[in-house]
């Protein structure tokens, strides 16, 4: 509950890198994430070159922070693994949220960047890092140690929860 309830969004980073090791283990929580029929249609591309990192931001607006980050983790979904229709999205969102709260537990910091459904992020990753037209690039997930301190966020609302009925 800890890993959960502290998690943040973080968009400053110090210039280490994170080990490799680290890496595989942010990528094994996220594939240990339900999917639809259990068909796992997640890919990822791990980025850690610094000059396409800093190219991300020509067509993502709110992706200045790749110009710190050390390495960001893409979540794709294969259009090929799909059992039923639509659901890798939910599939590439579980993934996704898994690998945040493995990231706040190994005491780096991240902060989910959306991709799709925007076609204009879709396609610049797509050429970018020459991604084929099966895949979709689904969300982008900045990471580094954190260059910045955020406190935890209550934002449980009762209003918001309903019993048997609306």
């Amino acid at each position: 509950m800890k890993a959960i309830l502290t998690r943040r969004s973080i968009r400053k980073y110090k210039p280490q890198a994170v080990p490799d090791e680290i890496i595989t283990e942010l990528l094994t929580a996220a594939m240990c994430a339900p999917s639809a029929g259990n068909e796992q249609p997640w890919e990822f591309v791990v980025i850690n070159d610094r000059k396409l990192l800093d190219r991300i931001p020509e067509f993502h607006p709110y992706a200045t922070m790749l110009k710190e980050a050390p390495v960001a983790i893409l979540v794709c979904g294969d259009l090929k693994r799909e059992k039923h229709k639509g659901y890798w999205v939910q599939d590439c969102s579980a993934a996704t949220e898994n690998m945040l709260i493995a990231v706040n537990e190994k005491k780096l910091g991240a902060v989910w960047l959306g991709i799709y459904p925007r076609e204009e992020r879709v396609a610049g990753l797509r050429k970018l890092l020459g991604i084929p037209e099966n895949i979709v690039p689904f969300s982008l997930i900045a990471i580094g140690y954190p260059a910045e301190v955020k406190e935890p966020a209550d934002r449980f609302d009762p209003a918001r929860v309903h019993q048997n009925r609306w």
